[in-house]
C-alpha cells in the first residue's frame, strides 16, 4: 500500500529540514494521491524538476519514485517553472515542493 500523499510530502519537508535545507509547500494537491513534484534550486541559477516516474519503473507498490523531467542536470528556474505550469494544466491536483539547497541535493529515490 502506497503512503498517502499528504504524509509523504510532511516526511520530506521534516527530511529537508532535518538535513539543513530550506523546503517549502507551494502548492497543496489531492491529499490521498496527488502527483507529487519537487524543484531544486541551487540559488546559483540552476534548478532540476523531478516528478513521478513511470509506474513501469515501480519495484514495489508501497515506493514512491521520482526521475528527472529533463535530460541536462540543471536547468534556468525560470524553464522549471514553465514546466510545473503545464503539468498543472494537466492535473491540477497535484503538488508542488520546492527546496533551497546550495549543494544541489533532492533527498529522493530516483530511478536511474
Amino acid at each position: 500500500m502506497r503512503l498517502r500523499a499528504d504524509f509523504w510530502v510532511s516526511a520530506y519537508l521534516r527530511r529537508c529540514a532535518h538535513e539543513g535545507a530550506v523546503a517549502v509547500l507551494r502548492r497543496r494537491g489531492a491529499a490521498e494521491a496527488g502527483a507529487i513534484f519537487v524543484k531544486v534550486d541551487r540559488l546559483d541559477g540552476a534548478a532540476a524538476l523531478f516528478g513521478p516516474a513511470p509506474q513501469s519503473e515501480a519495484q514495489d507498490a508501497g515506493d514512491r519514485l521520482f526521475t528527472r523531467l529533463h535530460p541536462e542536470p540543471w536547468i534556468d528556474p525560470a524553464e522549471a517553472e514553465a514546466k510545473l505550469t503545464r503539468q498543472i494544466k494537466f492535473d491540477p491536483d497535484l503538488w508542488i515542493l520546492e527546496t533551497e539547497d546550495r549543494e544541489g541535493r533532492c533527498f529522493l529515490d530516483l530511478v536511474e
